[in-house]
C-alpha cells in the first residue's frame, strides 16, 4: 500500500546537475557535499566540550610544596623571615647534617618509626576484622557500630589521660594511641564499601550457588578494596599525627621527644629538621598508598583517569 512518504517521493526527480526539484515547484535547492559545509558553517563549528578536569600534569603533586619550600628561601634570603621564628632553610639543613652526624637523628627516626608500623598493623588488622563483621552480619553491625561511632565522636588525643592510668606511659600506651586512632578510618571506609556492594552481585553469587568463602573472596573483598585503600590514606596521616603527640608525652626517645627537647632550649632549626622528617614521612607513605590504589584499581575508569 502507498503511504504518503511513497507519494511524496515519487513527485521527486534528480537532475543531472545534483539538484532536487520537487514537481509543481519552481524552487530548487543543490545537494551533496557543499550543502553540508554551508550549513555546517552557519552553525558554525563546534568541538566536543571536555568536562573533566584535564590531562595529568607531570610533577603535578609536587608543584605545590616545590612553591611553598621557594617561598621559605626567598623569604629568609631577602630577610623577610625572622630567623628566631623560622630559620633559614641553609640553616636547617646544617642541623640536619649536624644530627646525623651525632646518630641521633637515625635513632630517633627508628624508634618512632617502629611505634607507627607497630599501631599500624595492630589498627589495620582490628579495623578490618569489624568492618567484615559489621558489613557481613546484621547482629556484628548491632554490636560494633555504635561503639565505633562513638569512638569516632571522642578524638584520640582525648583519652591519652585514660590509657595512661591503664597503661602506664611506657610503649604500650604510645602503640595503643596510634592503633586507636587508626581503626576508626579503616573501619568506617571498609564497612560504607561494603555495604555499597550492587545487590546484582550478590543475587547472581546465589544464582551461582557460591559457597560462603567464595563469596567473600570473589565478592565482598574486590568490592570493599576502595573503601579499604582510601581509609587506609586517612589511617597513615592520623598514625604520624598520632604519633607526634604521644612522643612528647614523657619520651625519652623518638623524633617528637627531640622536637620537644629543642623547644626547651629554643632550638628552632633541630625542630624544623624533625617536622621535615615527619612531612617526608606522611608524603612517602600517602605516595605508597597512592601507587597500590594505582595498581590494584587500574580496572576502574573514573574521573581521575
Amino acid at each position: 500500500m502507498a503511504t504518503t512518504w511513497d507519494a511524496d517521493e515519487a513527485k521527486l526527480s534528480r537532475s543531472s546537475g545534483g539538484r532536487i526539484v520537487h514537481a509543481g515547484s519552481r524552487a530548487t535547492r543543490p545537494v551533496g557535499p557543499a550543502s553540508f559545509a554551508g550549513s555546517a558553517g552557519l552553525a558554525g563549528p563546534r568541538a566536543r566540550r571536555r568536562l573533566g578536569p584535564g590531562p595529568a600534569i607531570p610533577f603535578g603533586l609536587q608543584i605545590g610544596p616545590a612553591l611553598l619550600v621557594l617561598t621559605w628561601v626567598v623569604g629568609s634570603a631577602l630577610g623577610w623571615i625572622d630567623p628566631r621564628i623560622l630559620s633559614a632553610p641553609w640553616t636547617v639543613a646544617e642541623a640536619f647534617v649536624r644530627l646525623i652526624e651525632q646518630g641521633r637523628l637515625q635513632d630517633n627516626f627508628v624508634t618512632s618509626a617502629t611505634r607507627a608500623l607497630l599501631g599500624l598493623s595492630i589498627g589495620l588488622l582490628i579495623g578490618t576484622i569489624l568492618a567484615l563483621i559489621a558489613g557481613l552480619s546484621r547482629i556484628g553491625e548491632a554490636l560494633i557500630d555504635g561503639p565505633v561511632q562513638i569512638k569516632r565522636a571522642i578524638p584520640t588525643l582525648a583519652l591519652i589521660p585514660l590509657l595512661i592510668l591503664w597503661f602506664g606511659i611506657g610503649e604500650g600506651m604510645k602503640v595503643t594511641t596510634i592503633a586507636l586512632a587508626v581503626i576508626v578510618p579503616i573501619y568506617i571506609h571498609t564497612h560504607n564499601a561494603l555495604r555499597s556492594i550492587d545487590s546484582r552481585y550478590v543475587e547472581l553469587a546465589e544464582t551461582l550457588r557460591m559457597s560462603q568463602k567464595d563469596f567473600i573472596l570473589q565478592v565482598v573483598l574486590p568490592g570493599a578494596l576502595p573503601g579499604f585503600l582510601l581509609g587506609l590514606r586517612f589511617a597513615v596521616t592520623l598514625c604520624w599525627v598520632s604519633l607526634v603527640v604521644v612522643e612528647q608525652i614523657n619520651a625519652t626517645s623518638g623524633l617528637g621527644y627531640m622536637i620537644d627537647l629543642a623547644r626547651n632550649y629554643g632550638q628552632t632549626d633541630v625542630i624544623l629538621v624533625g617536622l621535615v622528617v615527619y612531612v617526608l614521612l606522611g608524603l612517602i607513605s600517602d605516595g605508597l598508598v597512592r601507587l597500590i590504589e594505582r595498581r590494584a584499581l587500574s580496572w576502574r575508569r573514573t574521573l581521575a583517569n
